[in-house]
């Protein structure tokens, strides 16, 4: 797994979101775009994550930062705990974690004593330039949102 740093290129990506619209980060050109991968979604802590994040869009949003998350979660599913937990932010479809592994978020992850591969809960802010301005890792789902903004405070 090679994480991608501060300083490299956001890989360009194509994803249908929960409703199965394509999206590109390009359509985000000009903005900072918060990229966060998470492991599953309707999961204890993959939904307090998302819902910190929806509960601080005001702020993220004045900050100039959209949010996109991304599983390996498939379109019905995001649509399901998109409509579930009344999230205000995309959620994007990377069934087959190609780009996963382009973020370097893809790897051999151990849960209750078992080893797989899988989506690591890893954030990226991507600049109005498409280089990648911070990354964010090591946190937990419940203070994933005051890293975020305590970072975009201080820029």
């Amino acid at each position: 797994m090679k994480l991608l740093t501060v300083g490299d290129i956001a890989p360009k990506f194509i994803l249908p979101d929960q409703e199965g619209e394509l999206i590109q980060l390009s359509d985000f050109q000009g903005r900072r775009v918060l990229v966060y991968f998470y492991p599953k979604a309707m999961t204890p802590g993959c939904t307090i994550q998302a819902c910190k994040l929806r509960d601080h869009m005001d702020a993220l949003n004045k900050a100039g930062v959209s949010v996109l998350g991304i599983s390996i979660d498939k379109p019905e599913k995001l649509l399901l705990f998109y409509e579930k937990e009344l999230l205000n932010f995309t959620l994007l479809s990377d069934e087959n974690h190609q780009i996963a592994i382009k973020f370097g978020v893809w790897g051999k992850k151990t849960f209750m004593g078992k080893t797989y591969d899988g989506i690591h809960r890893i954030s990226f802010l991507v600049g109005t330039n498409g280089i990648i301005e911070k990354t964010f890792e090591n946190f937990k789902p419940s203070n994933h949102h005051n890293i975020v903004l305590d970072y975009l405070e201080s820029t």
